[in-house]
């Protein structure tokens, strides 16, 4: 049983319009990144909404992302065989982090905590996933629900 009375880290965000607007802004940013703009040099456009509607629908907001056509498999399967770094995933958090400083996400230290929790968990899934010889998943695993530090991890139903 949820408490309704609690916000999810989505509404606590200020809603996938504020999620949009940190993963815009930082997807600016990325290209003039030594470390981690050459990942992302021939980025798709619409990726930053796509990252957007992923971490909306992974704190709670809703199902933007999968109302799409997206899933939890898709995501890992964008990350296959690209041998991402630690080095490179240290960067990518450490600019989410500035980024989500300048478009002003809240800073409290539960919502800090949640959200730092989360980066920290989809950044090493990433890292692992995107090694030499990672097979794409079977099946379709769930999608995450990432939540302010209930017992159960990532998948909730």
């Amino acid at each position: 049983m949820t408490d309704s009375s609690v916000p999810t880290l989505s509404a606590w965000a200020g809603g996938e319009e504020r999620i949009a607007a940190l993963t815009a802004r930082f997807y600016q940013r990325v290209p003039a990144d030594p470390v981690i703009g050459p990942v992302f040099a021939n980025m798709d456009p619409r990726h930053a909404a796509h990252v957007a509607s992923f971490i909306a629908e992974v704190f709670g907001g809703g199902t933007p992302y999968t109302d799409h056509g997206g899933s939890h498999s898709g995501m890992i399967a964008r990350h296959l065989g690209r041998a991402l770094t630690e080095t490179q995933r240290k960067r990518w958090i450490e600019l989410m982090l500035e980024t989500a400083d300048e478009v002003g996400l809240p800073s409290d230290p539960e919502f800090r905590a949640a959200f730092v929790g989360y980066l920290e968990w989809g950044t090493r899934i990433a890292v692992i996933n995107s090694q030499p010889g990672v097979k794409a998943p079977q099946g379709n695993p769930p999608m995450p629900v990432w939540g302010w530090g209930p017992p159960g991890g990532p998948y909730r139903g």
